[in-house]
């Protein structure tokens, strides 16, 4: 309680400091007070004295009091559509749970290829894979799924934290963390924060980024990286053991524990595969993606396959809509009050001046906004933080908008792995205990790095491909 006091006290301490400094020459008094009570909430998120919605709801609260946001426009982003696509994937992750679907299919790919360690790898990442579009809680995939299961087959293979850690375990667990963060990266649905990306980008560049533009943009460096990860795990971390005799037949012994497939299992893969169709193909049938959202759990609802009681206790989903709605309408008003301009104005300005052209200062950009990642415990932070900021630089020293809006929308995500506290998961497997914290950072420094070189190598050219730029 003292600790949260002390934290608190210091999020209001650095509020009142920039609230108090002189606005920086040709910027707006209303707007630098505005970037006060937006950095205090930052800062709020970094340190989390209170739990981020808390914060966040904290800060509009203050904003409102202290006159620089009207009431109708703090609350403004609780009725965001993408507020409500989020928290309609939430619930479609919850169907999933609950019918024991997930579980099913990461079970179903162990039996199927899960022959030795490294195939056990390729198996919990395709089934990360697998789920990920419908499981917008990175959290909820890696610790309400898939950290059972590894944590099962781990001790079934006599390995524990400590001394026996390195036999499979630290391995598996790694594995996991790695693959959560690429697949949070290749779909919008993937990971809680990545709507929010989608509104910063409208809001600051005027770029529209759709579920399926986000897709097709992520998936081919994306499947690259989930085929070259778990090898490269395997050699710069190899477990003991390199047959996994058991694997197979404990998850054989679990799925005959679980019978035939459920009818409640037939109908979320029958809206799972429903709503991936009109996601996808929104271009084509102009379907507004949180309608499809919207109509999946009417649907789970109408089948029982949920009931409002789920929907009610579904705190994940409530929770970010309080802080995702009020970042939101933060930078709504950031926005409008020309704060953004004019910082992308003057850094964009600078670089210029400077004689760098786009793509080397596009570059630099990119690897202060990855590696600045080490002093955040929020990925959601981090992009409410610098996400923006980082976008209209880019745009303002020439980058494409839509190729740096995809650019720093992927790596928001692909930079996780970089701490043992990077991201949602991590508390739930770095807690376990397997891995020490040099080797997580060490590994995660190596793992990023490759991605980083996956993603703007392979995958520039796939934009390019693809018209991004």
């Amino acid at each position: 309680m003292i600790k949260s006091k002390k934290k608190l006290f210091y999020v209001f301490l650095i509020g009142v400091l920039l609230w108090f400094c002189p606005s920086p020459s040709g910027l707006d008094l209303f707007a630098w007070h505005l970037f006060a009570v937006f950095a205090a909430i930052i800062i709020g998120f970094i340190l989390q004295p209170m739990p981020i919605g808390a914060v966040a709801f904290t800060g509009v609260t203050a904003a409102v009091l202290l006159g620089v946001m009207t009431v109708k426009s703090a609350i403004s982003g609780y009725g965001n559509s993408t507020i409500w696509l989020i928290i309609c994937a939430f619930l479609l992750a919850r169907a999933f749970i609950k019918s024991g679907l997930g579980k099913r299919i990461a079970f179903f790919i162990i039996k199927t290829i899960g022959k030795s360690s490294l195939t056990l790898g390729y198996a919990i990442t395709f089934s990360d894979f697998i789920i990920s579009p419908a499981t917008p809680s990175s959290t909820a995939r890696a610790g309400g799924i898939i950290y059972p299961i590894i944590q099962s087959l781990s001790a079934a293979l006599g390995s524990e934290p400590g001394v026996t850690a390195r036999k499979f375990g630290a391995y598996i667990m790694q594995i996991e963390y790695q693959a959560n963060a690429i697949t949070c990266a290749m779909f919008m649905t993937a990971m809680a924060g990545n709507p929010l990306i989608v509104e910063l980008a409208e809001k600051t560049a005027d770029v529209h980024i759709t579920w399926g533009i986000w897709a097709a943009a992520a998936i081919v460096p994306g499947i690259i990286s989930l085929i070259v990860m778990p090898y490269l795990l395997y050699k710069l971390f190899p477990p003991e053991i390199g047959k996994m005799p058991f694997a197979r037949k404990m998850a054989d012994d679990e799925l005959r524990k679980m019978g035939k497939i459920s009818l409640n299992e037939k109908i979320v893969i029958a809206v799972f595969v429903g709503a991936l169709v009109l996601w996808s193909t929104s271009g084509l049938t102009d379907m507004d993606a949180t309608a499809v959202g919207m109509l999946t759990v009417v649907v789970l609802l109408l089948t029982g396959v949920l009931n409002w009681r789920d929907v009610l206790d579904e705190k994940g989903a409530w929770d970010t809509m309080f802080w995702m709605g009020s970042l939101i309408a933060l930078a709504n008003a950031l926005a409008k009050s020309g704060f953004i301009k004019y910082l992308s104005t003057n850094v964009g300005n600078t670089i210029l001046q400077a004689g760098i052209p786009w793509v080397p200062a596009f570059g630099i950009l990119i690897l202060v906004y990855v590696y600045s990642h080490y002093g955040f415990a929020s990925v959601s932070a981090h992009i409410g933080a610098m996400y923006a900021a980082f976008l209209g630089v880019a745009v303002a020293v020439g980058a494409p908008p839509l190729l740096a809006a995809i650019t720093f929308a992927v790596l928001s995500n692909l930079m996780i792995p970089l701490t043992h506290y990077g991201g949602g998961a991590a508390p739930i497997l770095f807690g376990a205990g397997y891995v020490s914290q040099a080797e997580w950072w060490k590994l995660g420094f190596i793992i990023t790095a490759v991605n980083i070189l996956i993603w703007l190598g392979i995958g520039g050219f796939w934009w390019k491909l693809c018209g991004l730029w």
